[in-house]
């Protein structure tokens, strides 16, 4: 038996070695180490393991998206296990796990996962795809990355933003066949989990476990930056739903969100510039568009 650790060291702001050395100590068997970002060929990977063979993903929600895009389609007969060293661990919250819980098997937890249809292309997603506000913070806190090894401050990010940098736009949101608009909208993520953004709940009541994989839209609209800025901390805490002429939360297995202007767009935090629509749906084929 092998484990093979597929690891990114970009993770958790560019920490993620020493959680990787920490694996060595909680296992006896061979461990062989695989950086996530150089893997090129999935299939060849996967059909090299013997059955008894196994696979680490060390790394925070953004190395689990990746893992889950790049494989999408492949059947891995092999156990999946995932050792969190992210930052925002969003995943890990949703399921009440910590970043200090041993590696767990994440196999049935991957499986059926929505998938957003962005500018052509399919993305599967494990904890959200937001538009707006999140996909702006998520823009500027790349180039940040660009130019400097200090964490980045996203909270600070979004506060600047509202009072500064991103204007609010008009949405139209259609689920399962029913639409609504909105004017002034600032973010409208649509949630496989309760949790995205280090920590926000724009979702409270949504079930990850649930069996027909329903998703739900949050649309925070209506009101200026002040008052949005009043407002938008309580997030945080899922307090924000209780400010019914501001937020609205649509569930349904079948989400669209249409921009009246192009707007950053985040899945899982991995930024898509340059967006006016996604098309969210729950357990359905990528296979007939082209998987990222």
């Amino acid at each position: 038996m092998i484990y093979y650790v597929l690891y990114n060291p970009l993770a958790g702001n560019g920490n993620n070695e020493q959680k990787v050395k920490e694996l060595q100590s909680l296992y006896e068997a061979e461990l062989s180490y695989l950086d996530i970002t150089q893997i090129t060929d999935y299939p060849i990977l996967i059909s090299s393991l013997e059955s008894d063979d196994v696979l680490i993903i060390c790394g925070g929600d953004g190395t689990l998206n990746k893992f889950i895009n790049l494989t999408d389609g492949l059947d891995i007969p092999n156990n999946i296990l995932y050792y969190a060293a992210g930052t925002g661990n969003d995943f890990l919250k949703d399921i009440e796990k910590t970043a200090e819980t041993t590696p767990f098997s994440i196999k049935e937890l991957i499986k059926d996962l929505p998938v957003a249809e962005i500018n052509g292309k399919c993305y599967r997603f494990l904890n959200n795809v937001g538009f707006g506000i999140d996909g702006y913070c998520c823009e500027v806190g790349d180039k940040l990355k660009e130019t400097s090894d200090k964490p980045v401050n996203y909270t600070a990010i979004a506060i600047k933003g509202l009072l500064f940098h991103f204007k609010p736009v008009n949405a139209t949101v259609t689920v399962d066949g029913n639409t609504y608009t909105y004017k002034k909208v600032w973010i409208a993520p649509t949630m496989k989990g309760r949790f995205y953004g280090g920590g926000m709940i724009p979702t409270p009541n949504q079930n990850r476990a649930d069996p027909d994989g329903t998703l739900s839209v949050m649309i925070f609209y209506g009101k200026g930056k002040l008052k949005t800025l009043s407002v938008f901390p309580s997030i945080f805490k899922g307090k924000h739903v209780k400010h019914k002429d501001m937020v609205a939360i649509h569930t349904g297995k079948d989400i669209a969100v249409i921009f009246d202007r192009p707007t950053p767009l985040q899945v899982d935090g991995e930024t898509v510039l340059g967006v006016t629509s996604y098309h969210a749906m729950a357990k359905v084929s990528c296979d007939i568009l082209e998987t990222v």
